[in-house]
């Protein structure tokens, strides 16, 4: 059987979602994913599992024992308070039942040394549980361009990101610079002390981390892989993450 890969989802009260796609009415609330992180997984030679967020979030933990593999997506914006600061206007929407749902997926991976892939606000939750700190708005509270490239195709590369000799990242892609998309207006500003910094953007934001010895398969990026999928040089990350999940 093929690694079975989970999928931490999106949650939200935004009844719109379904009444704007004429599957649900006002009132509910909704768990939901980008198809691009499907087709990732599926494409590299793994089974997607979407997992839902539930109110009870220790039911879960039976049925994770059987995954293979984790996958923290993209999404709103961490919770300030889960890395000691206050929220500001800079900061966008925040849902804490997803963070609830994110941190106990990371733990529960971290903790077993399964392998753990972060996208996007992936990075920014594997960041600040391992002890980092978050950039609320990189424009306006750091020297960094505009990140949020919304105006090119998903799939186009818009920066560079240089890449450290040695680590996972650099296994994977076998070279120091690669070009990336970039969909984020937030980023890690410091990483805890057992957290290295594999991947740096032209302007010096932090894209990549991985945890310092010990964890086979444990990475985290800023862009958006799955958005790139049909690209042979992106979906090597998902090629040797789904690797990993068959060890």
């Amino acid at each position: 059987m093929e690694p079975l890969i989970g999928l931490s989802c999106n949650y939200d009260i935004d009844d719109s979602i379904g009444t704007g796609s004429l599957t649900g009415t006002a009132g509910q609330d909704w768990n939901f994913i980008a198809g691009d992180y499907v087709y990732a997984i599926e494409r590299a030679g793994g089974i997607p599992v979407i997992l839902p967020r539930l109110k009870q979030e220790e039911v879960l933990i039976p049925f994770l024992e059987k995954l293979d593999g984790l996958i923290i997506t993209g999404g709103h914006d961490v919770d300030p308070r889960r890395y000691g600061a206050r929220i500001s206007g800079k900061c966008g929407r925040i849902v804490p039942q997803r963070d609830e749902m994110d941190f106990m997926l990371t733990d529960f991976a971290y903790r077993r040394k399964m392998p753990l892939l972060g996208v996007c606000r992936g990075i920014q939750v594997m960041g600040a549980y391992l002890g980092g700190t978050i950039y609320q708005d990189v424009e306006s509270e750091g020297p960094f361009c505009h990140h949020f490239m919304d105006n090119s195709p998903r799939e186009c590369p818009v920066h560079k990101n240089t890449v450290a000799p040695g680590s996972l990242l650099w296994k994977i892609f076998g070279k120091t610079e690669i070009e990336v998309n970039s969909y984020h207006h937030q980023a890690l500003k410091s990483v805890g002390p057992d957290t290295a910094v594999t991947a740096r953007s032209e302007d010096g934001l932090i894209e990549a981390i991985e945890p310092k010895g010990g964890h086979p398969f444990t990475l985290a990026v800023q862009w958006h892989p799955e958005m790139m999928y049909t690209s042979d040089e992106q979906q090597k990350i998902f090629r040797a993450f789904v690797e990993a999940c068959r060890g």
